[in-house]
């Protein structure tokens, strides 16, 4: 026997017995594999021999399908000889999509669509809609859900003749018996719709949603919500009136609160495709009614679209039936509500402008600032930028900087961590003078906190803080503050300052770090604490890193911070060696 034919063999053959192995993993690493196996069969025997395998190996766990249905539609083509081939992996992904397991079947189709995009129209006609014939038909509920998804891709690279069969395929799977089969088509049928002329909409695309969208289901009708934007955007807004108010207000006024949240969540999509004189006769009640809900799900999508429903009416109309509904919504009994409406509220700012903002929205700012629940507080300050330019820093300071600082001092020290993050931003919007008077005490408090997250924040503020007002103002306004603390009997307040140096250190020059803050560092390199050892030679190694390119900052390494690290380098801690071992390393570098 040939020896080399014994090496042709073996990849199949590993494969095979891999395969059939009683433990999952390795059957799962098989899978993975592949890719590599074909590669070694070469693409004749990979077509004659592997995928033929493949496609009787589909009695397995459904994590080794969901790998294999993956491993097909990552262009496996290229492993078989090419696109004029992939319709060959077909045959297994067929067999993928009616098994029982939905992310089986799901990945199988998406594979499927995949390899649809590169063959040609022949292949297609020839392969690709027999199959979606056969999974239409097929007896069991999987096969017909999954071919659902396989039309819209496709539906435009065929003859006229076969989409007129395909869209009769369709309406059948939108009619089937299985509320899955139809929840799979009312799913899949805003694609399809986007592929039809407009004619077809009307004949076939209108008949078929309105089906769905009267289906006893409400687990069919919520998915209905974007056939109907699909749909919409097909048609002029003269025959969105004529052809779907009917159904527009159904689904607006569904008895099935999900219904209804689906609705309210694609509110705005809606809204910019069915034309103004629809939003203006309609669609402003519906809105109106879904910010009033039972439901809080249902409340919370629709103030999630507020700004941008607003966009679309004029400024009077905002304020008279908009602005009444937000009133309420910050008075609404679920957080969750008013956390989706703090997060859009300051968007309906530069819709009405200065004068209205001040009157009607700056109060319920105020309000939802001193929620009792974090996130509403947090939405709220996150988008303060908008109101800003719209009604500028004096009247905002005055306002809305008192609640700002209450938040600072907040017990849920996510709030405070929530609040230093958006110091830089204020401090950019305050300018100087104003921030020194207001926040400059506050920022250096942050320090001391007894929450290590909130101390590691307010370094990081602090470094911005410099890189916005200079180093000017850090050496006036900070430097002193933090080299003050280095003092402290308390050795967080001392570790504290060295973790602030570390930050800080960069966005500094060379005469602050020589005149004001390396003294007080090289002094803690003796402190009785291991940690706060360790931490001085981390800060003058990237002391060292940061300013040892020039000749004044290689003086001050050699000098001053080489000799403190070799003393460290003989600690009697581990970890302080460790790490002034490593400073040493980068600042020798440095010399040489």
């Amino acid at each position: 026997m040939d020896p080399n034919s014994v090496d042709d063999i073996a990849p199949i053959a590993i494969l095979m017995d891999e395969l059939r192995s009683e433990d999952v993993q390795l059957r799962l690493n098989a899978i993975h594999r592949i890719s590599t196996i074909a590669l070694a069969l070469g693409p004749e025997r990979a077509r004659d021999e592997l995928i033929p395998f493949l496609q009787d190996s589909v009695d397995d766990e459904d994590e080794v399908l969901l790998a294999l249905a993956e491993e097909l539609g990552r262009n496996f083509e290229e492993y078989i000889g090419g696109p004029e081939y992939a319709h060959v992996l077909l045959g297994p992904l067929e067999n993928l999509s009616a098994v029982e397991e939905t992310l089986v079947r799901d990945k199988a189709a998406e594979s499927i669509t995949k390899t649809s995009a590169v063959l040609s129209q022949a292949q297609i006609e020839q392969y690709y809609i027999p199959l979606l014939q056969r999974l239409t038909r097929g007896e069991w509920f999987t096969s017909r859900t999954s071919s659902c998804a396989l039309y819209a891709p496709a539906y435009d690279k065929v003859a006229p003749s076969i989409q007129d069969d395909l869209r009769r395929a369709f309406a059948a799977l939108a009619a089937d018996d299985t509320p899955m089969v139809r929840r799979a088509a009312a799913k899949w049928l805003a694609p399809l719709v986007k592929k039809l002329t407009k004619a077809h909409v009307l004949s076939d695309g209108l008949a078929m949603y309105r089906k769905l969208q009267a289906d006893d289901q409400d687990s069919v009708r919520l998915l209905t919500v974007e056939d109907l934007i699909a749909i919409a955007q097909q048609l002029s807004p003269p025959e969105v009136k004529e052809q779907l108010l009917k159904q527009i207000r159904q689904t607006m006024t569904d008895k099935s609160w999900r219904v209804r949240y689906m609705a309210a969540s694609h509110f705005n999509e809606l809204a910019e495709v069915v034309g103004q004189e629809l939003v203006r006769e309609e669609l402003i009640g519906h809105f109106v009614q879904l910010l009033k809900d039972n439901e809080a799900e249902v409340r919370t999508a629709a103030a999630g679209q507020v700004p941008g429903f607003a966009k679309l009416l004029e400024k009077e109309v905002v304020l008279a039936k908009i602005v009444p509904c937000v009133r309420d919504l910050c008075q609404d009994v679920s957080q969750h509500v008013r956390a989706a409406l703090a997060n859009q509220i300051s968007g309906l700012a530069p819709l009405l402008g200065k004068d209205a903002t001040i009157e009607h929205l700056l109060p319920l700012f105020l309000h939802l600032l001193k929620d009792e629940f974090p996130e509403v507080r947090l939405n709220i300050i996150s988008k303060l930028e908008q109101v800003n330019s719209v009604i500028g820093i004096e009247l905002l300071s005055e306002s809305l900087l008192p609640a700002i600082v209450e938040l600072a001092e907040d017990k849920s020290w996510r709030v405070r961590q929530a609040i230093i993050e958006y110091i830089p931003l204020l401090a950019t919007q305050l300018g100087k003078p104003f921030f020194d008077e207001s926040l400059g005490n506050l920022c250096m408090s942050w320090l001391g906190d007894n929450v290590y997250s909130i101390r590691e924040a307010a370094a990081v503020n602090l470094k911005k803080l410099t890189e916005v007002f200079g180093v000017d103002w850090s050496k006036e306004q900070i430097v002193p503050k933090v080299v003050g603390m280095g003092q402290h009997p308390n050795y967080l307040y001392r570790m504290t300052t060295v973790q602030a140096i570390m930050t800080i250190a960069p966005s500094l020059t060379i005469e602050v770090i020589r005149d004001s803050i390396l003294d007080m560092l090289l002094q803690l390199a003796s402190d009785p604490i291991p940690n706060i050892r360790f931490n001085v030679a981390k800060a003058l190694e990237i002391t060292a890193t940061s300013f040892g390119d020039t000749p004044e900052g290689l003086q001050l390494v050699q000098q001053k911070i080489s000799p403190v690290l070799e003393a460290l380098k003989n600690d009697q801690d581990a970890d302080v060696r460790f790490f002034s071992s490593r400073a040493l390393q980068k600042a020798h570098g440095l010399e040489a």
